[in-house]
């Protein structure tokens, strides 16, 4: 199982960040909340911290636990940790060269995410309402 953790990371209009995955990676070429794999031995925090610094070149000042989900896509299964980034500091580019966008939490259903993001969406159209 691959252990990812992501980031549901807010702006002030409360527009949730998407990332466009690279078309060489499992899933590619679809939208997603931006994060990474868990290393062995190291703690979620610290991987989203890492992740989002590397990614995006931002620096987590403030995130909360949200949910877990697991998805298995039959070649590979994911255990996904979420969690709510509501302050960073700096401001998001794509370092990887993935295309990044804003949007609000009823955009996100227009949007093509791999499988493993629909229980996190279903999520946060029912917390939204």
């Amino acid at each position: 199982m691959t252990r990812v953790v992501v980031g549901l990371i807010y702006n002030l209009q409360k527009k949730i960040l998407i990332a466009l995955r690279g078309k060489h990676q499992h899933q590619g070429g679809l939208w997603e909340f931006p994060g990474g794999k868990l290393e062995p031995g190291e703690i979620e925090a610290v991987t989203l911290a890492r992740e989002l610094k590397e990614e995006l070149g931002i620096s987590v000042t403030d995130s909360q636990f949200y949910l877990t989900t697991k998805f298995d896509y039959g070649d590979k299964t994911v255990e996904l940790t979420v969690y709510k980034v509501r302050e960073f500091s700096g401001e998001p580019v794509g370092n990887e060269g993935q295309e990044i966008r804003w949007v609000y939490i009823n955009e996100l259903a227009c949007k093509d995410f791999p499988a493993a993001n629909g229980s996190i969406i279903r999520a946060l159209k029912q917390s939204d309402n």
